[in-house]
């Protein structure tokens, strides 16, 4: 039988930038609070009549990219500026989280470009959102990256307990004496507080 194919959901793809002269010295930036993500590569084509039947045409690639977020100062929202203002070129990657390799690295396109449009609504009542419109460079390349561990922590909250956190978080589920839930063996327990001695039952379904 044939196994389902997933179907993705776009909550699970994500932009990241980076300025491309800096490509030596930080990793490529998710950009915050993202609300939609646009995509769209395309190519024109067009059909000759000639004596001897139709022939067919086609332009070069051309890829439109377009990020709508909610406005905030983080270096990479800024740096957007910067490519618009002063037509720095830079580095962009769609990641998608859910769809991995054996390897355990993720899909992605990747990109070089400018932004070529970034306009800001601020409504009384809503908050400062930003459109950023980029203007994709050649073809978009298919591949598959890992992130590091801060970049993995961008895109979901890992567990922590409620108690302090002494010295650098560990983000595997025990920071503030925590412990991360475990669907095959936590689903169904809990420890009855009035048998004695405690003891832990778990409910088949």
């Amino acid at each position: 039988m044939k196994a389902e194919v997933p179907a993705l959901q776009g909550i699970d793809v994500l932009l990241y930038a980076r300025k491309l002269s800096e490509a030596d010295k930080t990793a490529g930036q998710l950009i915050p609070y993202q609300t939609s993500l646009s995509f769209d590569p395309q190519r024109d084509s067009d059909t000759n009549a000639t004596k001897s039947g139709s022939v067919s045409t086609s332009s070069s690639l051309e890829t439109d990219l377009e990020v709508e977020f909610t406005n905030n100062w983080s270096k990479i929202a800024d740096q957007l500026w910067d490519s618009l203002f002063d037509n720095e070129k830079m580095e962009f990657w769609i990641v998608y989280r859910k769809r991995k390799n054996a390897d355990g690295k993720y899909f992605a396109f990747y990109m070089r470009g400018t932004v070529k449009e970034d306009s800001n609504d601020n409504d009384p009542d809503d908050t400062s959102n930003r459109d950023t419109s980029i203007n994709v460079e050649g073809t978009p390349r298919r591949g598959w990256t890992s992130l590091s561990d801060e970049a993995e922590q961008q895109m979901a909250y890992i567990f922590r307990g409620v108690g302090k956190i002494e010295g650098t978080p560990k983000n595997d589920g025990t920071d503030g004496d925590g412990k991360a839930w475990d669907k095959e063996n936590d689903a169904g327990t809990a420890v009855d507080l009035d048998s004695t001695p405690a003891q832990s039952h778990s409910q088949e379904a």
